[in-house]
């Protein structure tokens, strides 16, 4: 009887086709990134890590291993405050972390030149760059100067009202956390802060330290104002009103400037009023660096000003600087103030994470479709076992036919 072997289908073919479809999935997915802790080093300008007690103490804060995003929106802040969990990281806004109630810090407007408590670092390529102090490298570096005010500063609450932080009861230090509202955990650090006699030696005043308006210590007001809006006595009576000694004492008191920050919001109109400038003076009031101009307006018999400004639609949101110029007297007293964002449809308020999460679901999506051309890959190759055993069926019943016959 004549008989005929029927060979099975080699499967090395089908070995090295799943092999070559593992390496492809191999490349496309994309390797964990060595993603170094991102750090905060600080040092003063004598060389150790401590801040002076009784005086303001510029910084040098060199930070790396931060996450780094080429052409993203925003950056990094960085500031010095205090926070509300230092261990336990509850302050981080992307934990729920909110300004004002987990954490706070000294409030500088968002320009390039600004006061230096509060600094601005874009991502390389940033469309933000422009407004930066620092621009992050690839790797995750910068450096920046901060300047710490002293041991005690004004912040702002949740409500808007002005709020003394004495770092002395209370522990604080230097912050970074996402730009523009952008949430991102890996940028956000904070770094404690030490306060001790650093310039002990020198023969300046203590406390010489001078705010952009003029003042000793930085405020969210030209003159630490109250939460109820007024700002800080000049610990002289005013007499009546309309008395010679009430406005005299307004004239020679410190010029100063307070907002209602009920109406801080991009969009809407901006209330404020300015005292202790001269009677009759011509005023002129800026937001910003002359981002808005209104004026000039004229002050009344005691010193007096108010204006309303319109602030525009597309203003950031953050920290701003409303500042009175005076015409005969050059007083420049200026406050800091939030300003919250515009009033928007729902739909049409973007996602703040969305730069800080594009990443994940990038790397969701590459894995789903490596994941499903693997899948397609095993079925081609399943398909192609079975047609090759039917094509090998009848011939090998062929051959045992003759052999009968």
């Amino acid at each position: 009887m004549l008989t005929r072997t029927v060979r099975r289908p080699s499967t090395a073919w089908v070995t090295g086709l799943l092999a070559a479809a593992l390496g492809i999935a191999g490349a496309l997915a994309p390797a964990a990134p060595a993603q170094a802790a991102s750090r905060i080093t600080a040092t003063n300008d004598r060389g150790s890590a401590l801040a002076d007690d009784d005086r303001s103490t510029t910084f040098t804060l060199r930070g790396s291993g931060f996450q780094s995003v080429k052409g993203g929106f925003g950056g990094v802040y960085v500031a010095f405050g205090w926070v509300r969990d230092p261990s336990g990281g509850g302050w981080r806004p992307s934990r729920g972390g909110v300004t004002g109630r987990d954490y706070r810090y000294v409030p500088d407007s968002e320009s390039e030149d600004n006061a230096g408590y509060l600094r601005f670092v874009a991502f390389p390529g940033s469309s933000t760059a422009g407004e930066a102090q620092a621009v992050m490298s690839s790797d995750g570096a910068f450096s920046v100067e901060v300047t710490v005010p002293g041991p005690t500063f004004q912040a702002v609450d949740r409500n808007g009202a002005a709020v003394d932080v004495d770092c002395r009861t209370v522990t604080c230090g230097f912050l970074t956390f996402g730009a523009h509202g952008v949430k991102n955990a890996a940028n956000e650090t904070f770094t404690p802060v030490r306060f001790g006699d650093v310039y002990a030696d020198d023969s300046g005043p203590a406390g010489s330290s001078t705010a952009p308006d003029g003042s000793t210590s930085p405020s969210v007001g030209g003159s630490s104002p109250t939460p109820g809006g007024g700002g800080a006595s000049t610990g002289a009576p005013t007499g009546s009103s309309g008395s010679t000694s009430g406005t005299a004492t307004v004239r020679r008191g410190r010029p100063q400037v307070v907002t209602e920050r009920a109406t801080a919001r991009a969009g809407q109109a901006l209330a404020f009023t300015g005292r202790g400038f001269a009677p009759g003076e011509q005023v002129l009031a800026l937001l910003d660096d002359g981002l808005v101009a209104l004026g000039p307006l004229v002050a009344g018999a005691a010193g007096d000003v108010a204006g309303v400004m319109a602030l525009p639609t597309g203003l950031a949101t953050g920290t701003h600087e409303l500042r009175l110029v005076g015409a005969a007297s050059g007083a420049r007293p200026t406050e800091r103030f939030p300003v919250r964002a515009a009033t928007t449809a729902a739909g049409d308020i973007p996602d703040a994470g969305a730069v800080a999460e594009g990443g994940e679901r990038d790397v969701a999506a590459l894995v789903f479709v490596t994941l499903a051309g693997l899948a397609l890959l095993a079925s081609l190759a399943l398909l192609v076992v079975r047609l090759r055993r039917r094509f090998r069926r009848p011939a090998a019943a062929t051959a045992t036919t003759g052999a009968v016959a």
